[in-house]
Formats: structure tokens, sequence, C-alpha cells
């Protein structure tokens, strides 16, 4: 199937690696939300230049990856019989390939190589940059487990009064109720370097923004138990340590970068390689 299947859970499959835990990932997810899942695996194009016939590689290629994508279809079949899973092979580079089919799913899952930053963009098989960058939807990184052992399970969501930090929000409220997950709101005030502001008065603006910004959510979500914590410091320390037992931390996303991702935003890119727990990426509405 090539065609726009909206409201689908999307995770990409990269055959040379691990795709077990991304796939694991948004198979749970798919059956949580009863959404359909589509394992989606991009074939790159031929890099020949010297006019040489590369059909038989070129179908033995689309073979192998085609064999790949059924075994990820019948892993989630056996993990999740009653989830509805199609898998799509489509021609092109991965990065374009997933932030096309980004911008009609509910949700895309991505693995991570835990690239630093500057790998990460000069990668020409990088996607984890460009699709978070470009997606409409929520984007979650997978590089490490989440943390089921922890008791009670909770979820981490930055907040730092932006429109993209109010669409995270309602998305971690939906997601720590599905989970039946605690829900930790964090906001983190950094000093500026030259200010005369107030330490007390910085942080109580912190603490009654945490408490207006989760009041209507509350509301709709009763059985969420949401604790309010202001912390100082880095932002990216500050949220990956408090996150550090988390089943997924949750952030916002400003703005929309172009296929580099260069407006991805710091926090972002720092949550994605330091983070020890799965990464969520949310657009504003």
């Amino acid at each position: 199937m090539t065609g726009p299947r909206s409201r689908d859970v999307v995770v990409g499959i990269d055959p040379a690696r691990n795709w077990h835990l991304p796939l694991a990932w948004a198979a749970d997810e798919a059956q949580r939300r009863r959404l359909p899942l589509r394992p989606v695996l991009a074939v790159p194009p031929r890099h020949d230049t010297h006019h040489v016939d590369g059909t038989p590689d070129r179908t033995a290629l689309r073979r192998a990856a085609a064999d790949r994508l059924e075994q990820a279809c019948g892993w989630v079949r056996d993990r999740h019989p009653e989830v509805e899973v199609t898998g799509d092979l489509l021609e092109g580079f991965p990065a374009p390939v997933l932030g096309g089919v980004a911008q009609d799913a509910r949700l895309v899952v991505l693995g991570s190589r835990h690239l630093s930053r500057t790998a990460e963009f000069l990668s020409a098989g990088s996607t984890v940059v460009p699709v978070s960058a470009q997606a409409r939807c929520p984007v979650v990184v997978v590089g490490d487990a989440e943390h089921i052992s922890q008791q009670p399970p909770y979820v981490v969501v930055g907040i730092d009064g932006s429109a993209s930090a109010t669409a995270a929000l309602a998305f971690a409220f939906d997601e720590a109720d599905l989970r039946g997950a605690a829900l930790r709101a964090v906001c983190v005030w950094q000093r500026p370097v030259f200010t005369l502001d107030d330490k007390e008065v910085a942080l109580r603006a912190q603490r009654t923004l945490l408490s207006e910004a989760t009041a209507g959510l509350s509301d709709k979500y009763p059985d969420v138990h949401v604790t309010h914590e202001v912390l100082t410091g880095h932002p990216v320390e500050e949220l990956a340590r408090g996150a550090e037992h988390a089943l997924a931390v949750i952030v916002g996303r400003r703005g929309r970068g172009g296929y580099t991702g260069m407006r991805l935003g710091s926090v972002v890119h720092g949550l994605l390689h330091r983070a020890h727990c799965p990464v969520i990426t949310v657009p504003a509405e």
C-alpha cells in the first residue's frame, strides 16, 4: 500500500540495524490507541553513475527489503494479533520518505543510532533530525527502552509557556492516561548571564505557569496524578535527569525547519542525544 492512511502509527524500519526496539514501542502504542500500524521501509535509489545495468542487484535489494518488512509485520502480529498492520515498501531516501508519510500520520516512531549532533547532521542516512523537524504529528525517537520497571511509572513533560509546549502537555496527559502513569510537569529556569531579576520572583512565576497550564487538563484527565516541578539549571540536563527512569520525556517543537532540521531547537536536539528514554517531540497545533 502506498496511499496516505491518516491516523496510522508509522514506524521506520532500518534493515541494516536492530529495528525491534522502535517497532515494539510503535506496536504497543498502536494497541493502546487502537490505531493501525504502518511499518515503512525506504529503498534508496541506486548510486550507479556509469550506465551499468544494475537491475539484478536492484531486484535483489528490493526482495531483501520486502522480506525484512514482512518479517517486521509478522513480528507485530505475533505480539499484538488485534493490531491491524500493513507494511509499506517505498522508493527513496529514508528521511524524505518518512517525512512524506508523516504528513498524514497520527504518530511517527523512529530508532536512534545515538549519533552526536554533528554526526547526525552530516550523515546521509540521518532520519531523526529532519523528520522530527518537519513532521506535522508527534515524533517518537526510541534510542533506549522505556523504564517499565519503575513504580509508579511516570511520564515527564517540559513546559515553557510556548504554543508547542501547550500541545506537548495535551499529548502528555493523553499518554499518561493511556498508560495509567503519573505525569511530572517540569519547568526549568536558567538564570540569564546578565540579570537583576530576583530568583524567587522568577521561580514563583514558573510555578504559576505550571498551575495555569495544567488546570484544565487535570479536570479532563482526573485519573492522571500530576506533580509540578520547577528546576534550576540547564533545560536539557535537568529534563534528562528528571526523565532518567521515565517511560518517556515529551517536549514541544517550535517552528518547522527545512530538510536539515536546523530549526529543531537546542532543547530537542540535546534531549535526543542525552535522554535515556524515548523522546517525543510535539509540534504546535
